[in-house]
């Protein structure tokens, strides 16, 4: 499966998702290959910062080709995830058009809820071509006890894209695990950061092997 995180808001925490993400893969035994399409290389920057073996190789693309160039070199992979960029353009399209399933982090803040509209138009847009294109908000950052970290979830339902049931909290452990060139899985397994990842993972591939939900109705 090829999995693109995308969102055009810069600071929603893409590239944080993507590495821990295609990090609880690889833990789990698959073999992953992380895409880094953004051109500001944070991705690049992670894997650069790391000691010893990576758990999954990081290539960096960040060109409008994706769509043509990710399926060849997915074959050898279980899994593939893209980083990508920050803003919606022709890169964005093309990660679009590379993926089964798009992932759409969204913080909980008014302001992130108002900008998925871009990137909704254009899952619309690219379900006219597939079809079988499958997409779901995720929330990120989300503070514990707090009203917009509960209502979120309601302000995305205007949108026809479900949202996934496990929620990514606001904790430093992400910020500690990155500078080491690591992910949460790998300095702080046993914590709730770590389980978050795993139950992230676990319902993206339920939902990205289940026919039950298609990304966004092209009649929307």
């Amino acid at each position: 499966m090829i999995i693109s995180i995308l969102n055009q808001k810069g600071g929603v925490g893409k590239t944080t998702l993507s590495i821990n993400l295609a990090s609880a893969l690889a833990l789990s035994g698959l073999k992953i290959l992380l895409i880094d399409a953004d051109p500001q290389g944070s991705a690049l920057d992670w894997q650069a910062s790391r000691e010893g073996d990576s758990l999954f190789p990081v290539v960096g693309m960040a060109k409008a080709t994706l769509h043509k160039d990710v399926p060849e070199l997915a074959r050898p992979y279980a899994h593939v995830v893209i980083d990508g960029p920050p803003r919606v353009n022709e890169l964005t399209q093309s990660a679009i058009m590379a993926s089964d399933l798009v992932i759409i982090p969204v913080q909980p803040s008014p302001y992130d809820v108002w900008a998925v509209e871009e990137i909704v138009r254009l899952l619309r847009e690219a379900s006219i071509y597939k079809p079988d294109l499958k997409s779901l908000f995720v929330i990120n950052r989300k503070i514990a006890n707090t009203a917009i970290g509960r209502d979120v979830a309601q302000a995305l339902a205007n949108y026809p894209v479900p949202v996934a049931a496990a929620a990514i909290g606001q904790r430093i452990a992400f910020a500690e695990s990155a500078a080491l060139g690591q992910s949460v899985l790998e300095t702080a397994t046993q914590t709730t950061a770590g389980r978050e990842v795993l139950n992230l993972m676990r319902e993206l591939l339920e939902f990205g092997a289940g026919n039950q939900f298609s990304a966004v109705s092209s009649d929307v």
